[in-house]
Protein backbone atom coordinates (compact mmCIF):
# COMPACT_ATOMS: atom_id res chain seq x y z
CA UNK A 1 0.00 0.00 0.00
CA UNK A 2 1.38 3.40 -0.96
CA UNK A 3 1.44 6.35 1.43
CA UNK A 4 -1.38 7.97 -0.54
CA UNK A 5 -3.48 4.78 -0.37
CA UNK A 6 -2.92 4.59 3.38
CA UNK A 7 -4.06 8.19 3.82
CA UNK A 8 -7.20 7.49 1.77
CA UNK A 9 -7.84 4.31 3.79
CA UNK A 10 -7.61 6.22 7.10
CA UNK A 11 -9.97 8.86 5.70
CA UNK A 12 -12.45 6.07 4.89
CA UNK A 13 -12.95 5.17 8.57
CA UNK A 14 -16.61 5.40 9.57
CA UNK A 15 -18.75 4.67 12.58
CA UNK A 16 -20.69 1.55 11.68
CA UNK A 17 -23.76 0.60 13.72
CA UNK A 18 -26.00 -2.43 13.27
CA UNK A 19 -23.23 -4.83 14.20
CA UNK A 20 -23.65 -8.59 14.29
CA UNK A 21 -21.71 -11.86 14.10
CA UNK A 22 -19.12 -12.74 13.11
CA UNK A 23 -17.28 -10.83 15.79
CA UNK A 24 -13.52 -10.52 16.08
CA UNK A 25 -11.89 -13.61 17.55
CA UNK A 26 -9.76 -13.34 20.67
CA UNK A 27 -6.69 -13.47 18.43
CA UNK A 28 -8.03 -10.59 16.30
CA UNK A 29 -8.88 -8.59 19.42
CA UNK A 30 -5.36 -9.13 20.75
CA UNK A 31 -3.93 -7.97 17.41
CA UNK A 32 -6.09 -4.82 17.56
CA UNK A 33 -5.04 -4.08 21.14
CA UNK A 34 -1.42 -4.67 20.14
CA UNK A 35 -1.94 -1.74 17.75
CA UNK A 36 -3.83 0.32 20.34
CA UNK A 37 -0.92 0.27 22.77
CA UNK A 38 1.37 1.93 20.22
CA UNK A 39 -0.46 5.20 21.01
CA UNK A 40 1.67 8.16 22.08
CA UNK A 41 2.48 7.50 25.73
CA UNK A 42 4.81 9.99 27.40
CA UNK A 43 7.11 8.20 29.85
CA UNK A 44 5.56 4.85 28.88
CA UNK A 45 2.99 4.97 31.67
CA UNK A 46 0.45 2.82 29.81
CA UNK A 47 -2.48 4.74 31.30
CA UNK A 48 -5.16 2.52 29.76
CA UNK A 49 -6.74 -0.90 30.21
CA UNK A 50 -8.98 -2.94 27.90
CA UNK A 51 -11.90 -5.07 29.08
CA UNK A 52 -13.64 -7.35 26.57
CA UNK A 53 -17.33 -8.15 27.06
CA UNK A 54 -18.96 -10.84 24.96
CA UNK A 55 -21.73 -13.38 25.42
CA UNK A 56 -23.47 -13.15 28.80
CA UNK A 57 -21.00 -10.54 30.05
CA UNK A 58 -22.86 -8.04 27.84
CA UNK A 59 -26.03 -8.73 29.85
CA UNK A 60 -24.12 -8.13 33.08
CA UNK A 61 -22.85 -4.85 31.66
CA UNK A 62 -26.44 -4.00 30.76
CA UNK A 63 -27.44 -4.49 34.40
CA UNK A 64 -24.62 -2.17 35.51
CA UNK A 65 -25.83 0.46 33.02
CA UNK A 66 -29.40 0.04 34.29
CA UNK A 67 -28.25 0.46 37.89
CA UNK A 68 -26.37 3.62 36.85
CA UNK A 69 -29.43 4.99 35.02
CA UNK A 70 -31.66 4.32 38.03
CA UNK A 71 -29.21 6.11 40.34
CA UNK A 72 -29.01 9.05 37.96
CA UNK A 73 -32.81 9.26 37.77
CA UNK A 74 -33.15 9.01 41.57
CA UNK A 75 -30.74 11.94 42.04
CA UNK A 76 -32.99 13.95 39.74
CA UNK A 77 -36.08 12.89 41.70
CA UNK A 78 -37.34 10.77 38.80
CA UNK A 79 -38.00 7.11 38.05
CA UNK A 80 -37.35 5.24 34.83
CA UNK A 81 -40.20 3.95 32.72
CA UNK A 82 -40.31 0.23 31.97
CA UNK A 83 -39.48 1.03 28.35
CA UNK A 84 -36.37 3.02 29.35
CA UNK A 85 -35.30 0.32 31.80
CA UNK A 86 -35.52 -2.35 29.09
CA UNK A 87 -33.76 -0.19 26.50
CA UNK A 88 -30.93 0.66 28.92
CA UNK A 89 -30.38 -2.96 29.97
CA UNK A 90 -30.21 -3.97 26.30
CA UNK A 91 -27.70 -1.31 25.19
CA UNK A 92 -24.76 -3.75 25.18
CA UNK A 93 -26.66 -6.20 22.98
CA UNK A 94 -26.19 -3.94 19.94
CA UNK A 95 -22.91 -5.69 19.06
CA UNK A 96 -21.45 -9.13 19.67
CA UNK A 97 -18.33 -7.72 21.37
CA UNK A 98 -17.69 -4.58 23.41
CA UNK A 99 -14.15 -3.49 24.18
CA UNK A 100 -14.23 -1.08 27.10
CA UNK A 101 -11.25 1.23 27.41
CA UNK A 102 -10.57 2.69 30.85
CA UNK A 103 -7.84 4.94 32.14
CA UNK A 104 -5.31 3.82 34.69
CA UNK A 105 -3.75 7.15 35.60
CA UNK A 106 -0.22 7.10 36.97
CA UNK A 107 1.22 9.73 39.27
CA UNK A 108 4.05 11.42 37.38
CA UNK A 109 5.50 14.91 37.73
CA UNK A 110 6.06 15.28 33.97
CA UNK A 111 2.85 13.68 32.68
CA UNK A 112 -0.34 15.38 33.89
CA UNK A 113 -3.65 13.50 33.94
CA UNK A 114 -5.01 15.29 30.85
CA UNK A 115 -2.04 14.01 28.81
CA UNK A 116 -2.70 10.47 30.00
CA UNK A 117 -6.37 10.88 29.03
CA UNK A 118 -5.30 11.97 25.54
CA UNK A 119 -3.06 8.90 25.34
CA UNK A 120 -6.09 6.73 26.12
CA UNK A 121 -8.04 8.50 23.35
CA UNK A 122 -5.18 7.86 20.93
CA UNK A 123 -5.21 4.19 21.91
CA UNK A 124 -8.92 4.09 21.08
CA UNK A 125 -8.31 5.55 17.61
CA UNK A 126 -5.59 2.97 16.94
CA UNK A 127 -7.97 0.25 18.13
CA UNK A 128 -10.70 1.44 15.75
CA UNK A 129 -8.28 1.48 12.80
CA UNK A 130 -6.95 -1.99 13.66
CA UNK A 131 -10.49 -3.40 13.84
CA UNK A 132 -11.27 -1.79 10.48
CA UNK A 133 -8.08 -3.26 8.98
CA UNK A 134 -9.36 -6.70 9.96
CA UNK A 135 -12.71 -6.07 8.28
CA UNK A 136 -14.85 -5.21 11.32
CA UNK A 137 -17.17 -2.30 11.88
CA UNK A 138 -17.10 -0.38 15.13
CA UNK A 139 -18.81 2.34 17.12
CA UNK A 140 -17.14 4.42 19.84
CA UNK A 141 -19.81 5.01 22.46
CA UNK A 142 -19.71 6.61 25.89
CA UNK A 143 -22.71 8.57 27.10
CA UNK A 144 -23.84 9.94 30.43
CA UNK A 145 -23.79 6.57 32.20
CA UNK A 146 -20.23 5.47 31.47
CA UNK A 147 -18.68 7.12 34.53
CA UNK A 148 -21.50 6.59 36.99
CA UNK A 149 -20.34 4.74 40.13
CA UNK A 150 -22.25 1.55 39.22
CA UNK A 151 -20.41 1.30 35.89
CA UNK A 152 -17.02 2.20 37.32
CA UNK A 153 -17.54 -0.37 40.09
CA UNK A 154 -18.51 -3.00 37.53
CA UNK A 155 -15.21 -2.49 35.71
CA UNK A 156 -13.20 -1.92 38.92
CA UNK A 157 -12.25 1.59 37.79
CA UNK A 158 -10.80 3.87 40.48
CA UNK A 159 -12.66 7.05 41.41
CA UNK A 160 -10.05 9.25 39.69
CA UNK A 161 -9.99 7.14 36.52
CA UNK A 162 -12.47 7.10 33.62
CA UNK A 163 -14.31 4.85 31.25
CA UNK A 164 -13.28 6.55 27.98
CA UNK A 165 -14.84 4.22 25.42
CA UNK A 166 -17.25 1.41 24.82
CA UNK A 167 -16.08 0.10 21.44
CA UNK A 168 -18.92 -1.91 19.95
CA UNK A 169 -17.56 -4.17 17.24
CA UNK A 170 -18.68 -6.87 14.86
CA UNK A 171 -19.69 -7.24 11.23
CA UNK A 172 -21.99 -4.78 9.51
CA UNK A 173 -24.50 -6.15 7.01
CA UNK A 174 -24.48 -2.78 5.23
CA UNK A 175 -21.73 -1.28 3.08
CA UNK A 176 -19.69 1.47 4.67
CA UNK A 177 -21.16 4.88 3.78
CA UNK A 178 -18.97 7.42 2.06
CA UNK A 179 -18.26 10.63 3.91
CA UNK A 180 -18.55 13.95 2.12
CA UNK A 181 -15.21 15.74 1.90
CA UNK A 182 -14.72 18.11 4.81
CA UNK A 183 -13.39 21.63 4.39
CA UNK A 184 -10.46 21.66 6.79
CA UNK A 185 -9.39 25.26 6.08
CA UNK A 186 -11.46 26.77 8.94
CA UNK A 187 -9.72 24.32 11.28
CA UNK A 188 -6.16 25.31 10.33
CA UNK A 189 -3.77 28.09 11.21
CA UNK A 190 -0.23 28.05 9.84
CA UNK A 191 2.27 30.26 11.63
CA UNK A 192 5.84 31.13 10.62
Amino acid sequence: MSDEQLIEWIKSRRTIGNLQEPAPTHEQIRAAIDCAVTAPDHKKLRPWRFIISEGEARQQLGQALLEAAEAQAARAGETLSDKTRKKTANLPMRAPVIITVVTKMQEHKKVPPFEQMLSAGSAVQNLLLALMAQGFGSVWRTGLLCNEPAVKDYFDVAADDYVVAFIYTGTSPKPKPRRKPMDIEPLLRFES
